[in-house]
């Protein structure tokens, strides 16, 4: 092993020491590995992500500055230089990104990067996917000519570009393309091209990826790696929140992108964010969330969608979503892996207490992709057991019978492990963690209410809500708001009892639902949650959609929502 190598071990022992001299200790090591060659893309890369875990957590302003400027420096070391081609993916800075992004990062790296954005043509699956979309894309004679060609799509492509480079050509013909944005996207992920991100200077990497006006202190003792009391970290409420201006809004939203880019993952709540909707929350000793908000035409009608980038002094260091209604929450969750084994625990408490003091949530679920099903993170990082350990339950019958049957095992067998077939029959349904009387978790209800009953037409449907809510002819409302309530229009029909409220009941139901095209979504989760019977109807339909939907489902079916967007 090499001294640099030996180094680097003695270093990534002290990674969690904070007692006595530990920073200085820290600070003698860096600067021996200061200028080091390290022999080894993988021994390279420790170096890297030790960095970035010291940088997340530093023991004092001497330290930090060091750490700083080695990761400044880290794209021009000539050990990255001889393992670029192996670091390829990692997210370090200097190397490159393959990935088959969807629509909306495709655009807006194919706006921001359009030199280096490239379609990736080593992988060719998608060629003739390409091809057959094209004609869609271009003039008709381009799309005559398009259709008669025999050349390889490459070809057509590199003929049809001019100046652009391939990717930055396709994202420009998908966007002059007739429709909407839900069209465009549909016909970008039907190609499902490759592509790949070219290293430059100032491009999304892990290794500078930072918010400077998010708070920070300097450690003097290591995180808690101890259980969270969820009850009694609900109770306490953020340091402070701060609703950012437009400019630092697009900073934190592109920060987040960047953190799920350099990661090859996606997440629709950072993808979609409103740069209006961004809150920056400070719950204290240097941890915040960038709590993002979607586009009003991305929102879906019910649940109100936020992102979490988690920030540890101004370093992103892992990411959630919140899906809520009617004072529950849906939760995604993950740490990135250079920051894993620090505090996971801790930091979905402080999730949880946020969503709690902010978007009004008290019932929480996790759904079954994040527990494991049709993802392998979750199994091998055992998803599952370490929500239990937090208060969660499963919901569904299967994995209450499996959890009984392996707490037995473990009973008569204290070394028992859960197998991953086990893990993945346990991973089918939801878990939930209700801790007050008289609230649940609603979310895994809604998938069922389109599948519960026939719907009016959507055609209809609005014009015959309005009526319903005792509104007379066409308002005038903003046309984020109007598309909201086109959106809600046949649940609104679907309501049991709205004949017999009042008159106020009715306007201020409009005005709450009217919230959901509002700048920020949090106002319509907070209007329909003070309405007691707005709220109580919702209530109502979700549980008999919830009936409906077992009435029809055919035995060994289980229901499943895939959702690409939770990015784990």
């Amino acid at each position: 092993m090499s001294a640099a190598a030996t180094t680097l071990r003695r270093l990534e022992a002290l990674r969690l020491e904070y007692a006595g001299d530990a920073g200085v200790r820290k600070r003698d090591l860096l600067a021996q590995l200061r200028g080091a060659i390290f022999g080894s893309a993988g021994t390279l890369r420790r170096y890297h992500e030790m960095l970035c875990f010291m940088a997340a957590y530093p023991d004092d302003a001497r330290l930090l500055a060091a750490l700083r400027r080695e990761l400044r420096a880290f794209s021009r070391r000539p050990d990255l230089a001889r393992w670029r081609a192996e670091l390829a993916d990692s997210g370090i800075a200097g190397t490159a990104t393959h990935y088959n992004y969807f629509w909306m990062k495709a655009r807006w790296l194919a706006q921001r990067f359009p030199r280096r954005f490239l379609i990736n043509w080593s992988a060719p699956e998608f060629e003739a996917r390409l091809k057959a979309a094209l004609p869609l894309l271009l003039p008709w004679h381009q799309a005559e000519a398009v259709k008669r060609s025999a050349l390889p799509v490459r070809r057509i492509v590199d003929r049809l570009r001019g100046k652009l480079t391939d990717a930055a050509f396709l994202a420009q013909a998908i966007e002059g393309m007739a429709g909407d944005s839900f069209a465009r996207e549909h016909i970008h992920d039907s190609i499902d091209a490759a592509f790949v991100l070219q290293p430059g200077h100032g491009f999304p990497s892990r290794t500078l990826a930072w918010h400077g006006a998010a708070p920070w202190v300097f450690r003097s003792a290591r995180p808690s790696a101890a259980r969270p009391d969820l009850k009694a970290e609900l109770r306490r409420k953020p340091l402070g929140v701060r609703q950012v201006g437009a400019i630092e809004g697009r900073a934190l939203i592109e920060l987040a992108r960047e953190a799920m880019l350099t990661r090859g993952r996606d997440l629709a709540a950072f993808s979609w964010g409103d740069l209006r909707d961004v809150l920056l929350v400070d719950d204290g000793d240097g941890l915040a969330f960038a709590l993002i908000g979607s586009l009003p035409e991305r929102r879906l009608p019910l649940p109100a969608v936020h992102g979490w980038l988690i920030l540890r002094n101004r370093v992103p260091v892992g990411y959630g979503q919140t899906d809520c209604l009617l004072a529950g929450a849906e939760v995604a969750f993950n740490v990135f892996p250079t920051f894993r084994g620090a505090e996971a625990g801790y930091l979905f408490a402080r999730v949880l207490a946020s969503a709690h003091h902010l978007l009004g949530a008290r019932a929480f679920s996790i759904e079954p992709y994040q527990l494991g099903e049709g993802n392998q993170e979750g199994i091998e990082s055992g998803a599952w057991w370490f929500y239990y350990k937090l208060g969660f339950r499963p919901s569904a019958p299967v994995p209450r019978r499996l959890l009984a049957a392996e707490q037995e095992r473990m009973r008569r067998q204290p070394a028992h492990r859960s197998s991953e077939a086990t893990l993945l029959r346990m991973a089918s349904g939801h878990m939930v963690w209700q801790p007050e009387a008289g609230r649940r978790a609603w979310l895994p209800l809604v998938p069922g209410l389109g599948l519960a009953r026939g719907w009016e037409s959507a055609s209809t449907a609005p014009q015959a809500a309005m009526r319903r809510f005792g509104i007379g002819g066409t308002p005038r409302w903003p046309s984020d708001q109007r598309a909201a309530w086109e959106r809600l229009a046949p649940f609104l029909l679907a309501l049991e009892g709205v004949e017999d409220w009042s008159a106020a009941h009715k306007q201020t139901a409009v005005a709450a639902l009217r919230a959901k095209g509002a700048t920020r979504e949090i106002e319509f989760l907070r209007r329909v949650d003070a309405h007691g019977p707005l709220r109580v109807a919702l209530e109502r339909l979700l549980k008999s959609a919830s009936r409906g939907a077992r009435r029809q489902a055919q035995p060994g079916l289980p229901s499943r929502r895939a959702r690409v967007s939770t990015g784990q």
